[in-house]
């Protein structure tokens, strides 16, 4: 997540650069042709290029709306948990009588949350941080995921055979919320639970459930290749397409200037080319990095940092005086 005010226009050429240097070659070679060696033919009208280019914009507009609304609902799932697992914290602290137990219940929530987060940290084969442009801006900043094993994370909540049981299965972080269903129906049997505390838990545990499922459609289910791809396709078109359009346009305006510039105004195709095909690319790259909402791209939900608060939050409900170090960000971005 990028916490600054606004991006650079730095970074954000330095994020753009290859498709910069790619689209001032596409309204390079139609300009020298066209001006150079003759060929007038090379010009295509104006009306199609424009009609296509309003196409490019509604589609790039549809899948931009539709990725922001994933990464603003995969937001919403992981307040949800922020708010369920302070929840259950207080309910286990007052609900279970023995406060060691508690705290094993407790901190088994805190290893959920990592296993969680780690799953959903986990590349699949549609994302984009393999992308040689996402690549090269990853490091400006940390993702603590890729860095710190798993079971090291893990063996701070809950012991060493415990996590290597649970790792060894297909779903980790299923696997936590069975032990602790299993923790607190073995609670109910031995009276340490009545019926009404023991439902109440038992219905936040099945909210951990839900909003687990709600994170995994997300990062399991692609924004849908087939709009994916008609938008690259599409932007793409409109900008090859672009200097042919506008090589008669400037040549016209040979009729209305006077000076240095007359005669040369074709020239002119490849930076305003090269400006508005920048605008469609980058809009389509915009949209393109908020597809998957947890692959660890600058702009995706902060899933550590969001663990690192709730984790302070509950050891100071319990009152430990022992709190993990916030997060900081590198470069104003945080995950």
């Amino acid at each position: 997540m990028y916490i600054g005010k606004t991006y650079k226009i730095s970074e954000f050429l330095f994020w753009t650069r290859r498709n910069i240097g790619l689209l001032l070659l596409i309204g390079t070679i139609p300009t020298i042709l066209y001006q150079l060696f003759g060929l007038k033919w090379l010009s295509v009208p104006w009306p199609i290029v424009a009609f296509l280019g309003t196409a490019a914009a509604f589609v790039v507009g549809f899948k931009n709306q539709q990725t922001y609304n994933r990464t603003w609902e995969a937001r919403q799932i992981w307040g949800a948990i922020i708010s369920a697992s302070q929840a259950w914290t207080v309910l286990c602290r007052d609900f279970i009588e023995n406060q060691h137990l508690a705290q094993e219940i407790i901190y088994r929530q805190l290893a959920w949350l990592t296993a969680l987060r780690y799953q959903l940290r986990e590349e699949r084969k549609w994302e984009n941080t393999n992308k040689s442009y996402n690549k090269e801006y990853a490091q400006l900043y940390s993702i603590p995921e890729k860095e710190i094993p798993i079971r090291e994370e893990l063996e701070k909540y809950i012991s060493p055979d415990e996590t290597a049981t649970i790792l060894s299965h297909n779903n980790p972080a299923t696997q936590i919320l069975s032990i602790q269903s299993l923790t607190l129906t073995r609670l109910a049997k031995e009276g340490q639970l009545d019926n009404s505390r023991f439902l109440e838990l038992h219905k936040t545990l099945r909210e951990f459930f839900s909003h687990q499922e709600r994170s995994e459609r997300i990062k399991n289910f692609p924004y849908p290749r087939q709009y994916a791809t008609v938008n690259r396709i599409f932007v793409w078109l409109f900008c090859i397409l672009l200097p042919f359009a506008m090589l008669k346009e400037f040549n016209e305006l040979n009729s209305f200037v006077t000076g240095a510039l007359k005669g040369y105004m074709v020239w002119l195709v490849i930076p305003f080319s090269l400006l508005i095909s920048w605008v469609y690319t980058s809009l389509e790259q915009v949209g393109e990095s908020t597809e998957n909402p947890f692959e660890g791209n600058a702009n995706d939900v902060p899933l550590s940092q969001m663990s690192n608060t709730v984790e302070t939050d509950i050891r100071e409900i319990l009152g430990e005086t022992t709190l993990p170090a916030a997060f900081s960000a590198r470069n104003n971005i945080i995950l």
